[in-house]
């Protein structure tokens, strides 16, 4: 099946890296020092910027220096940072298709889990800092696609979580969900689902899925 598109926007945390062991460590040592629920935080804070999950918790007024607490924590270590299954492959092979990564982590963040996990960036990339509203609006899908100078509905997004899917649908694109940090059940609003980027190969037309 070939997905035809201009340009390819990617998610990256879940979707190119796991980060996994490191946020989730991060996120229960900060919910302890703040009286949250671990369990409740990290329910639905994949594929996220910091600052929102931390909005729904704590009053406007403590979010700013909860969100910096917790970014430290997770900036004090990078065990267990990996590239996931394909994703180095297909980005250095992506035969002249235009791409860009948009995240909700940090531009600090973005550079530190990329480096260790040896996912080379692309000149375009949209981060938490860059946008007023992260995932699910679809500022920085609609931002990557401007950059790169293409119609966000010609674009196809590859995106592992829920709020990322509904970002890349509000932008107009076609989205490929990866079941990397989710269950394929709740990725149903995704146009089309893979297990990971293995089967995903980019030609110069667009993304052909060899499954």
């Amino acid at each position: 099946m070939i997905l035809p598109c201009a340009a390819v926007l990617f998610d990256v945390d879940g979707t190119l890296v796991d980060s996994t062991p490191l946020v989730e460590r991060a996120a229960r040592a900060w919910a302890a020092e703040y009286g949250i629920d671990p369990d409740e935080f990290l329910s639905d804070a994949h594929g996220r910027r910091t600052s929102d999950r931390v909005a729904d918790f704590l009053p406007p007024d403590q979010v700013r220096d909860a969100t910096a607490r917790l970014d430290a924590l997770e900036s004090t270590g990078t065990d267990g940072i990996t590239a996931l299954p394909g994703a180095v492959d297909l980005l250095t092979a992506m035969n002249g298709l235009p791409h860009a990564f948009v995240t909700s982590m940090d531009r600090a963040q973005l550079k530190l889990r990329t480096t260790v996990a040896d996912v080379p960036l692309p000149p375009v990339v949209v981060t938490a800092e860059d946008v007023p509203n992260g995932k699910p609006d679809p500022s920085g899908y609609l931002q990557a696609a401007a950059h790169l100078g293409v119609d966000p509905s010609t674009c196809v997004v590859i995106e592992d979580a829920p709020a990322g899917i509904t970002a890349g649908r509000a932008a107009g694109a076609t989205v490929l969900a990866v079941t990397t940090s989710h269950d394929r059940s709740v990725l149903t609003a995704a146009h089309h689902i893979v297990a990971d980027l293995t089967t995903v190969v980019a030609t110069p037309e667009g993304v052909r899925l060899t499954v």
